[in-house]
């Protein structure tokens, strides 16, 4: 049990929640929608024994423990909520706690509230340390709540979840048992707005077919599993695959599993709609169609093979014959499962021409190709353009296109708000709902990262701001199972109507997540909210340290005063960031906290071992802090390098070259400790999925790749996307990363040994060699961890930082 200090802070967290007089100002359309859904969900007991089946998952000693229940929104005051109360006339046999929710997912919310702020649980993905449940008293002994219970409320009815991407970066070699955790874990973060693309091309495939396209046709269009998300969106083609039907039907299988789990739990999933991507082949069926070809997306030389998509305009009749006919085959194949449908066909693709009427006209036709399969379609859509590609949509172009459906039908999801609120900056979408959402991750990076205090406030301020629009809150990563600190806030934030006290939740958080109170981790957690967990800066994070995206350049062209200044520098006006770039020749990893502070937090964290060693959640924050503070060590050691040889200092160069080689090993020794650091994992479990050897070298191929190069090469040029979804995995460090830079550093000593030109190009080619051989390979990598990480941490500190 919490002792009374901390059940002090436990109160103050919730006191804002108990209130029944939740106020919101809903539009009337989505109000309609929202009753609309309702009336389509499965029966009470359908949903009361999905949310018995999670409990028995998640906590099978405690099932006699609980009693679910679903109740109606007048019981909860006209809202989405749930009820935590004691269960009547209790005895040695019969439950302890009564949970009622309007929906499984409340119930499932519920479920969840009480076990973190009455019993000090913990739940986070496995690969974060999975769930922390020793402090749950045993059956029988399970701690009463107050008189009348706890009713929280939804202040909005949604909470929505996924990136487009996602499916990508991290869904990609998942199977139905991976699967089903991953629903169980949204359901207690209280998601009811789940973004369901699994198995897609299956249907695809059916809707082309009946239009004449044949399947080797087919073949050129789809990308390979692992960059399924850029060829739905019209960035590639080809690349990567092809796909086999035993992808396709595997893939069609999973998705029915899915949405069933979905829908028995009350979630409203959301499926993709037609955006105007189309095979090549489409131009020569019809050969009349409005088909334009796309320009090059981030190939290296404009390669047709892969690059310079087909786009079927949205007002040619044809658009919407194709997206009628594709989401009536969806309805086919899994029935009447929903009614919001994502469609993004101006994501990084500008309309042909800026006239507000044209573009009106476009989004009209999307709408059309929605509604006419489904009367009801509500369009759902990522509102990355408006950040993204803000010099085309002004306020002229946003209004055509948010405007051009009736009132209600289209939902935005403001991508980045925790960093680039775009409803503050169009007078809340124009009218238009829209879902404050947080994207926070890019590429699934490993990298320690947050704005904790904006996601307790920024939600709320967007809310209660006058006219607001907002109909929910949602997390929109582009990968997952990472800071899991940040997915534990996000997602309350659905529940929350007042702005939370970060450094009081803080306190709560790690005495939760490591199943007792101990002086150093709530220290170190202290000074991680006001660094690491506390950018400011504005920059968008994305995981450039000089391990994992080693810089492709020639310093012998530049000269040390150039690079070594910030190369990003902040502005305030009107108190928000604005970005200025300062041009420079060297790549600047972001650095928005002081080295020193996460040293001390680090430091803390090892003290933190003689009472936590045994806490997996503890082991997995230790690995993550002990690595992200010797990668910024790192940076300073690569520039301490570079340095040297612009100096032309051969012995430095040497000494500190060696030195952070030496830094990669180390760090692969201590991500080798704890099983959620290793690339054998993503390797095994994408070959897993094969049925035969081809599938198996292919989808390895595609999961080496990915995580690599990512995207085409020429003999002499890397990728442009090269390391864009880097990791900080056991066996990438040591077999990838550390070559490339023992190639790099052997060619810049050489040259100042012989006294001659640094050959960048020639550093290249015998990169771009290796990285080939690399991703085609089979070496098998470990699936399990080897090594005491606190050990490993101990001797690290010592050795580079103490």
């Amino acid at each position: 049990m919490f002792d009374s200090k901390l059940s002090f802070l436990i109160l103050l967290l919730l006191l804002p929640l108990s209130s029944s007089s939740t106020s919101s100002s809903s539009p009337q359309a989505i109000e309609s929608l929202v009753k609309r859904l309702d009336t389509q969900r499965p029966s009470p007991l359908l949903q009361e024994s999905a949310a018995k089946a999670l409990l028995k998952r998640l906590l099978p000693t405690h099932l006699s423990s609980f009693q679910f229940k679903l109740i109606s929104k007048d019981a909860c005051g006209g809202y989405s909520c749930f009820w935590i109360t004691n269960y009547q006339n209790s005895s040695n046999k019969s439950p302890e706690i009564m949970i009622q929710g309007t929906t499984a997912v409340e119930i499932a919310s519920g479920l969840h509230w009480y076990l973190k702020y009455l019993c000090g649980a913990h739940v986070s993905w496995d690969k974060t340390g999975g769930i922390q449940i020793a402090s749950i008293p045993p059956p029988g002994s399970l701690p009463p709540v107050k008189e009348h219970g706890i009713m929280i409320q939804r202040p909005v009815p949604w909470n929505y979840y996924q990136n487009v991407v996602t499916s990508s970066y991290s869904y990609v070699w998942w199977d139905w048992e991976r699967w089903e955790k991953e629903i169980d874990w949204m359901a207690l973060q209280g998601i009811n707005l789940p973004l369901a693309f699994t198995g897609q091309e299956s249907i695809w495939q059916k809707v082309f077919m009946d239009f004449n396209i044949s399947a080797q046709d087919l073949n050129n269009f789809f990308g390979g599993p692992a960059f399924l998300a850029w060829a739905r969106m019209g960035n590639l083609h080809a690349w990567g695959g092809p796909l086999s039907q035993n992808w396709l039907d595997q893939q069609l299988v999973l998705q029915k599993q899915i949405l069933s789990r979905m829908i028995e739990l009350g979630m409203t999933p959301v499926l993709p709609s037609f955006s105007g991507n189309v095979p090549e082949a489409l131009r020569e069926i019809f050969p009349s169609a409005n088909i334009t070809r796309l320009g090059d997306w981030n190939t290296v030389d404009k390669n047709p093979r892969w690059c310079c998509t087909y786009l079927l305009d949205p007002s040619d009749p044809l658009f919407i014959q194709i997206g009628e006919a594709f989401i009536k085959k969806q309805i086919k194949e899994y029935g009447d499962v929903t009614d919001i449908y994502n469609c993004d066909t101006f994501n990084e693709n500008s309309p042909p021409t800026s006239d507000p009427a044209y573009i009106s006209s476009l989004g009209s036709a999307v709408y059309e190709a929605m509604s006419k399969a489904d009367k009801n379609a509500v369009w759902l859509m990522q509102g990355w353009l408006f950040y993204s590609d803000s010099s085309f949509w002004k306020p002229p172009q946003m209004k055509a296109l948010l405007h051009s459906v009736p009132f209600g039908k289209m939902i935005v999801l403001d991508l980045f708000a925790e960093v680039k609120p775009i409803w503050e900056s169009s007078s809340q979408f124009y009218g238009t709902p829209y879902v404050w959402c947080m994207l926070h991750n890019f590429g699934g990076n490993i990298e320690m990262y947050g704005v904790l205090d904006t996601l307790a406030s920024g939600p709320i301020v967007a809310r209660v701001s006058e006219n607001s629009t907002m109909v929910g809150v949602g997390m929109c990563m582009e990968g997952i199972e990472h800071n899991p600190v940040v997915y534990e806030l996000m997602p309350e934030m659905a529940f929350r109507k007042n702005k939370v006290h970060v450094e009081e939740w803080l306190k709560v958080y790690s005495r939760r997540r490591y199943g007792k109170t101990v002086k150093q981790a709530a220290e170190a957690w202290e000074i991680l909210h006001q660094s690491i967990y506390n950018c400011s800066d504005g920059i968008a994070d994305h995981n450039t340290d000089y391990i994992v995206k080693f810089p492709d350049w020639d310093p012998s062209l530049d000269n040390y005063l150039s690079f070594s200044k910030q190369s990003l520098i902040t502005k305030h006006i009107n108190r928000r960031h604005v970005l200025s770039e300062v041009k420079s020749t060297l790549p600047q990893p972001h650095l928005w906290y002081s080295i020193h502070d996460s040293i001390n937090a680090l430091k803390l964290f090892i003290e933190a071992g003689k009472d936590l060693s045994g806490s997996l959640t503890y082991r997995y924050d230790l690995v993550d802090l002990t690595r992200q503070v010797l990668s910024k060590f790192a940076n300073k050691v690569y520039i301490d390098a570079i340095t040297a040889f612009q100096h032309k200092d051969a012995k430095a160069l040497k000494f500190h070259s060696q030195k952070f080689e030496e830094l990669i090993i180390d760090i692969d020794e201590l991500l080798a400790a704890d099983d959620n650091f290793l690339l054998g994992t993503w390797l095994e479990s994408a070959k897993n999925l094969a049925l035969n050897s081809h599938e198996k070298q292919q989808y390895e191929w595609n999961a080496r790749t990915q995580v690599t190069m990512w995207y085409d090469t020429t003999r002499t040029n890397q990728s442009q996307l090269h390391d864009y979804a880097n990791k900080f995995w056991s066996g990438l460090l040591v077999d990838y990363y550390l070559p490339r830079a023992s190639m790099y550093f052997k060619h810049l000593y050489e040259s100042l040994r012989e006294n001659k030109k640094f050959e960048v190009v020639e550093w290249r080619k015998e990169w771009i060699s290796y990285s080939n051989k690399w991703q085609q390979g089979t070496k098998v990598y470990p699936v399990k961890a080897e090594g005491d990480a606190l050990e490993i941490s101990k001797l690290l500190f010592k050795k580079y930082l103490e």
